[in-house]
């Protein structure tokens, strides 16, 4: 080995050969933490540990309330199912075995056939026509339910309002020019009904086709695009129910325009629209209670391409 230079002094070289060496020593220190090494696995296991049980916890709680809900919401789902299937059925059956004496709209069966066909095919071509235009709600009870429902804005949902009504009265008025003799299709109590019964026939009618539109249009799934086909359904059997007692309004403006096209105004004429406002209600109601029950979970996978 040869020897150190004189003028190098001892503490310099020192520094220089040492100074390599401290990087290594550094990086040791740095690997060579077992305290922070065990505590950091340490609180990880424990972590784990604890969120796992907490999860678990959770997922039985969850799954239990889960279990509690779905059957409420199953409960309630047959409960208004059956409501509405059997309180139109009833009500048509009690048409059908009427007093063949009484006479009034919708007292033949071909006229109330005929009536009902005429309503319901008509709504079914125009939601169709206009349902990617506007929403095809053409009735301002319908309108009212998309607007609770946020389906709708307020403001657009009055100038549809104000629209559905103009477009009644002119479809009333062009009848009245284009058909002789006088106006037979302004709505009116028969049968004996009274005006509380008209206004509850007149709701649990409306309340049947915009709960349809709610749970068929609103609600998207693969069947959306059979929609007009249960909203047309569903104002026909509106109008087998209604037809024979209250004339089957179910739509203030379809009443309003025949009764200007008319000229007459009977002392009853507000059943027409408080029943079918009340009607969107009811129906804002059940879709609502649903909504909240989270309805999807308690029958899954009914879109599903597969069982």
């Amino acid at each position: 080995m040869s020897e150190l230079p004189q003028d190098v002094e001892p503490q310099v070289l020192h520094t220089q050969y040492v100074a390599p060496r401290e990087p290594q020593t550094q990086y040791v220190a740095q690997e060579a933490q077992p305290h922070r090494q065990d505590s950091y696995y340490t609180n990880s296991v424990t972590t784990k540990t604890h969120s796992t049980r907490t999860h678990d916890t959770h997922d039985e709680l969850e799954g239990t309330e889960d279990f509690g809900r779905n059957l409420l919401t199953a409960g309630l789902g047959e409960f208004f199912g059956t409501i509405f299937f059997l309180w139109p059925a009833f009500v048509i059956a009690q048409i059908a075995n009427h007093d063949v004496t009484t006479t009034g709209p919708g007292s033949h069966p071909g006229q109330l056939i005929m009536i009902s066909l005429g309503f319901g095919l008509s709504v079914l071509v125009a939601v169709f026509i206009f349902y990617r235009v506007s929403g095809g709600n053409l009735n301002p009870a319908v309108t009212l339910t998309l607007m609770l429902a946020g389906a709708v804005p307020v403001v657009r949902g009055l100038v549809m309002m104000v629209a559905q009504i103009l477009g009644g009265m002119v479809a009333a008025g062009l009848v009245k020019a284009m058909t002789p003799g006088d106006v037979l299709f302004s709505n009116a109590l028969g049968g004996g009904c009274s005006r509380s019964r008209g206004v509850f026939l007149e709701a649990f009618g409306t309340a049947i086709l915009c709960t349809t539109v709610l749970f068929l249009a609103v609600e998207k799934h693969r069947a959306t695009y059979m929609a007009p086909f249960g909203i047309g359904m569903a104002l026909l059997i509106g109008h087998l129910v209604c037809v024979y007692y209250t004339g089957a309004g179910l739509n203030p403006a379809r009443s309003f325009g025949p009764a200007i096209a008319h000229r007459s105004f009977p002392n009853y004429h507000w059943i027409y629209w408080v029943g079918p406002f009340l009607g969107s209600l009811i129906s804002w109601g059940v879709w609502k209670l649903f909504k909240v029950l989270h309805y999807e979970t308690c029958n899954p996978g009914q879109d599903a391409d597969r069982e």
